[in-house]
């Protein structure tokens, strides 16, 4: 049979439905992202030119836009299985390897072979950390109220806490060979917290409302946060990392607290359900014959 080509209408409206039109509250999303793996990059080259100030402020610009691009997101109704394919990349880029890198470049790279597989240690275990994410994100048995916790520490926070050493020199701490081998077991140590399984809390349920009277405080929180940041990073960094840092026996310790819980309700709910029901009587009925036979329970 001849094959007759299409009307061009017909063609036009395929190729209409062939590339639709991407919604701006999609997109938005995916441009934060997308700026955040440029601020990785971009600390990567500063780190290499031994301009660490710069690159630790471009890490601690992409975290920040982390925190951002999924709230934003879910705010707009824009979320989709390949922004959050392309979030995943950019965190193993932005807390994996930059960070890595910046150690290594740093200090790790006197101590040669040595400080290499430590800082590619780190590297590796932010990888599986966002890819364990990932699989436990869509687990349908996990209770409702493990999403208060993340399991092992998360790739942003370990970026950021892993170059506490670098902070410290530029509070004036001498860069000496024992700080260096000092920070090359503190990276290992920070590494395996990201795959342990240790409880930590996340922090994603807590300022999704906030009271109208509360709006000016939490503003001005917000500010002076940035203005101190902004003229003292160091301080704010130390003191901010080694809170985090003695904050996580308390999310474990909560965490255990909520296992309890459910698994107390869960035995008082087991008697309840396992009680048998009461005995339905089967009435009788008599027939012409004189026969007795319960009638049919439906």
């Amino acid at each position: 049979m001849a094959m007759h080509p299409l009307p061009i209408d017909d063609r036009r409206q395929r190729r209409r439905r062939r590339f639709r039109r991407i919604p701006v509250r999609t997109l938005a999303p995916n441009l934060i992202t997308l700026l955040a793996l440029c601020a990785g990059l971009t600390a990567i080259r500063l780190a290499f030119e031994s301009r660490y100030a710069l690159a630790l402020a471009a890490i601690v610009f992409a975290a920040m836009l982390d925190g951002v691009d999924g709230r934003l997101a879910r705010f707009l109704k824009g979320t989709s299985r390949f922004g959050a394919e392309l979030d995943s990349l950019a965190d193993f880029v932005n807390f994996g390897v930059a960070p890595a890198l910046i150690v290594y470049f740093w200090g790790l790279h006197d101590l040669k072979s040595a400080g290499w597989i430590a800082a590619m240690a780190f590297a590796i275990c932010a990888g599986l950390r966002l890819a364990r994410f990932n699989v436990m994100s869509v687990d349908p048995e996990r209770p409702a109220w493990a999403a208060n916790f993340f399991v092992g520490v998360p790739a942003p926070a370990g970026a950021i806490i892993v170059l506490l050493p670098i902070y410290a020199v530029f509070l004036g701490i001498p860069r000496s060979p024992f700080l260096i081998w000092l920070t090359l077991a503190y990276t290992l140590a920070i590494a395996g917290l990201m795959v342990s399984r240790l409880p930590v809390f996340s922090g994603k349920r807590v300022g999704t409302r906030v009271p109208p009277e509360m709006v000016g405080p939490v503003v001005i929180i917000v500010v002076l946060f940035v203005a101190l940041l902004i003229a003292y990073p160091w301080i704010l960094l130390t003191v901010g990392t080694l809170a985090y840092l003695v904050c996580l026996p308390f999310g474990w310790l909560s965490y255990r607290g909520y296992e309890h819980r459910s698994r107390d309700s869960r035995v008082e709910a087991a008697p309840a359900s396992a009680t048998p029901p009461a005995p339905v009587a089967a009435t009788v009925v008599r027939t012409s014959g004189n026969e007795e036979r319960p009638s049919r329970l439906n």
